[in-house]
C-alpha cells in the first residue's frame, strides 16, 4: 500500500513537470504574433522605412497634400468654367494642373510608405466648396481668391516645418515638390487682385500652421 502511494505520487509529480514545461509552448503558439501585431498597431513616434524614419508629422503632411488636392481641383475646375476674369481662370488652370500632378506623386509616396489616403475632402473643405458654389459675381471672386490663398499660406508654412526636419527621403522630396506648386498657386491667386492681404496677415498670426494628426500609421515598415 505504501509502495503504491509512493508510485502514484511520483507519477503525478512527473506529469506535473511535463505539464508545466508544455504549457508555455501550447499557449505561446496561438499568441506567437501578438507582439508583432502590437508593434504595428502602436508604432510609437516614428516607424523605420527603407527611406528613413517616418514620423507622425511626416505622415500627416502626406495626408494633407492629398486633402488639398481633393478640394482645390474641384475649386479650380469651377473657376475655369465660370471664368469671371482672365486672372481667376488662369488661377483655376494652375490649381487643376498643379494638384493633378501632385496627386500622382502623393499616391506613389503613400503606396511606398504603406499609408492610407483620404478619398473625400474634410467637412470644412466641403463647406468651402459649397460657399464657392453659392457665391456669385464679386462675392465669388473674393471668396475664391481669399479662401484658396489662406489655405495655401497655411500649407506653405507646414511644408517648411516638415521639410526642414524630416529624415525621410520620400517625404522630403514630396515636400519640395509641393512647396514649388504651392508657391506657384499663391502667386497666381495674388495676381487676381482680390486677395485681402490684411486678412491674410491676421489669419497667419492668429492661426499658426497646422496639419491633421492621428491618421493611421503604415500597416508595415
Amino acid at each position: 500500500m505504501r509502495r503504491s502511494f509512493v508510485t502514484m505520487f511520483m507519477v503525478l509529480a512527473i506529469l506535473g513537470t511535463i505539464g508545466s514545461l508544455a504549457y508555455p509552448v501550447f499557449y505561446s503558439y496561438p499568441h506567437r504574433f501578438d507582439a508583432a501585431k502590437a508593434s504595428v498597431a502602436d508604432p510609437g513616434p516614428a516607424v523605420n522605412t527603407p527611406w528613413g524614419p517616418l514620423t507622425v508629422a511626416d505622415r500627416d503632411l502626406v495626408v494633407q497634400v492629398q486633402l488639398e488636392g481633393l478640394w482645390e481641383i474641384p475649386a479650380g475646375r469651377q473657376a475655369i468654367e465660370r471664368a469671371p476674369t482672365k486672372a481667376i481662370k488662369e488661377a483655376g488652370d494652375h490649381l487643376v494642373a498643379g494638384h493633378t500632378e501632385l496627386d500622382k506623386r502623393v499616391r506613389t509616396v503613400a503606396a511606398d510608405l504603406a499609408l492610407v489616403l483620404p478619398t473625400q475632402p474634410t467637412a470644412e473643405q466641403q463647406g468651402w466648396l459649397a460657399e464657392l458654389s453659392a457665391a456669385q459675381g464679386e462675392d465669388y471672386r473674393r471668396k475664391f481668391a481669399n479662401l484658396l490663398r489662406d489655405e495655401h499660406g497655411r500649407l506653405f508654412q507646414a511644408l517648411a516645418q516638415v521639410r526642414s526636419s524630416t529624415r525621410n527621403t520620400l517625404v522630403r522630396e514630396l515636400a519640395t515638390a509641393t512647396n514649388r506648386t504651392e508657391l506657384d498657386h499663391i502667386s497666381v491667386l495674388e495676381k487676381t487682385g482680390y486677395v485681402d492681404f490684411d486678412a491674410v496677415a491676421h489669419d497667419a498670426t492668429a492661426s499658426p500652421a497646422a496639419i491633421p494628426t492621428g491618421f493611421p500609421a503604415p500597416s508595415s515598415p
